[in-house]
């Protein structure tokens, strides 16, 4: 049997199945199992919708899509990771056991199971699976998951969740967010939480994410840990453990592999960043139920990812983003009264149950709340270095060393934009190393 190929013709300017704010699906009519997902170098920040676009982000973004699920279904590249595993938890030994038991042994043998099944050549329109293809392109295809949305209840003026729909259900995406931490940045909605919370408070929310140091930006945990927010709500809402194994669906042995499943995948793209001199931070993870095993599914890319490098600067240290983060800070630094609004927005909304975004548009239509700013195109420029840097890599045009090199530099360049708008001291806020 040949290999795959789509005309990709047939979808330049089609009307996709469905539109995400980074991502758009399309179903393969002669592969009704399968979909076609394009990125799209639009972005989204604070929920807002797709709000800029940089050059080069949608094939890069694909390209690490790509290469991670790569690794994710090579039994080799786990072969070599458990060596890591076994030296960097060492002195851990309860952790080191969970981590070992059960799932890394299968992917050792046969790889992790994915929904990704290859890139297409962006001229050919052939499929590569675990290669890339000559031209890189904007399209992978994924086997599809059946998505369940939870029901919503009206209780007087409360709103409620009903996922008794996933009881017994197979072939669907889990409705969690697993994201997986290293450790802490000044961005992190935990950090956020903590901060909000009295002495006792903090004690018992550090008890419930397995952690015992007090929370600090720009600091590493000894592991990684695990927490959950919603998927099909509205808006992200963070889960205590007990309520994430309810909303699962899953038995409890099942519920550990999901947590042990997100941690070593983790430490996958951890891997993988590091040869760049780039260190990660978190991510989110999706996962779907295929009878008894787990299937990691839906885009990761730095939409969905939290990297840094380090970059010294007039003898200062700073962490600079190549994720979404660089554009998150971007908005509160040099627009802090739009991001105001849409804080304000948000706040309207929980009390009225309508979306924020009506608010936000009601607002601004009226004139209280300001237009969405655009972006600098000194500031896209910046960001669209970074990702041509990171295909370059992925391409195998540039080798590890040259990127490290490469990425210090546009570090550098934004760090010096910031100077130049007067706004260093703000980014150092956030970003700067006390």
């Amino acid at each position: 049997m040949g290999k795959l190929v789509v005309d990709l013709s047939r979808y330049a300017g089609a009307v996709p199945d469905y539109q995400g704010s980074v991502q758009e699906l399309y179903q393969l009519g002669e592969n009704p199992e399968w979909m076609l997902c394009r990125t799209t170098p639009g972005g989204s920040v604070f929920d807002v919708g797709t709000i800029f676009s940089i050059p080069q982000s949608d094939v890069c973004r694909t390209a690490i899509r790509h290469k991670i699920y790569s690794l994710l279904g090579s039994a080799a590249e786990w072969q070599a990771i458990e060596g890591q595993i076994l030296e960097q938890y060492s002195s851990d030994s309860e952790y080191l056991e969970f981590l070992s038991q059960g799932i890394l042994e299968e992917f050792k043998t046969r790889g992790a199971a994915t929904h990704h099944l290859g890139m297409l050549d962006k001229d050919s329109g052939e499929l590569y699976s675990g290669e890339f293809p000559p031209g890189p392109s904007q399209y992978v295809i994924v086997k599809k998951y059946q998505v369940i949305k939870p029901e919503r209840v009206s209780f007087l003026s409360r709103r409620l969740w009903d996922y008794s729909g996933y009881s017994g259900r197979d072939g669907y995406v889990i409705p969690l967010e697993n994201i997986v931490r290293f450790g802490v940045t000044p961005g992190s909605s935990i950090y956020k939480k903590y901060l909000r919370l009295g002495d006792r408070d903090k004690k018992a929310y550090l008890d419930e994410l397995g952690l015992k140091d007090q929370l600090a930006p720009w600091t590493m945990f000894p592991a990684p840990i695990v927490d959950f927010t919603t998927k099909y709500e509205p808006e992200d809402r963070s889960l205590s453990l007990q309520e994430a194994f309810y909303i699962s669906g899953c038995g409890g042995e099942m519920f550990k592999d999901i947590i042990r499943m997100s941690a070593l995948g983790s430490l996958l793209v951890s891997r993988f960043f590091a040869q760049l001199g780039l260190l990660l931070w978190d991510l989110k993870w999706e996962i779907a139920r295929d009878g008894d095993r787990l299937v990691f599914v839906d885009t990761i890319d730095t939409d969905s990812i939290r990297v840094t490098s380090r970059v010294e600067y007039r003898d200062r240290p700073y962490f600079v983003n190549f994720n979404k983060q660089s554009m998150r800070d971007y908005y509160k630094i040099l627009h802090p009264q739009w991001f105001e609004a849409v804080q304000s927005a948000k706040a309207e909304a929980d009390k009225s149950g309508r979306s924020f975004l009506d608010h936000l548009g009601e607002g601004q239509d009226k004139g209280y709340y300001p237009r969405t700013p655009e972006v600098d195109p000194d500031f896209t420029a910046i960001q669209e270095d970074k990702f041509g840097a990171l295909l370059k890599f992925l391409a195998g045009v540039a080798g590890a060393a040259g990127t490290v090199e490469a990425l210090a530099g546009i570090g550098a360049r934004e760090i010096k934009y910031y100077e130049a708008n007067g706004a260093l001291e703000e980014f150092a806020k956030i970003n700067g190393v006390v």
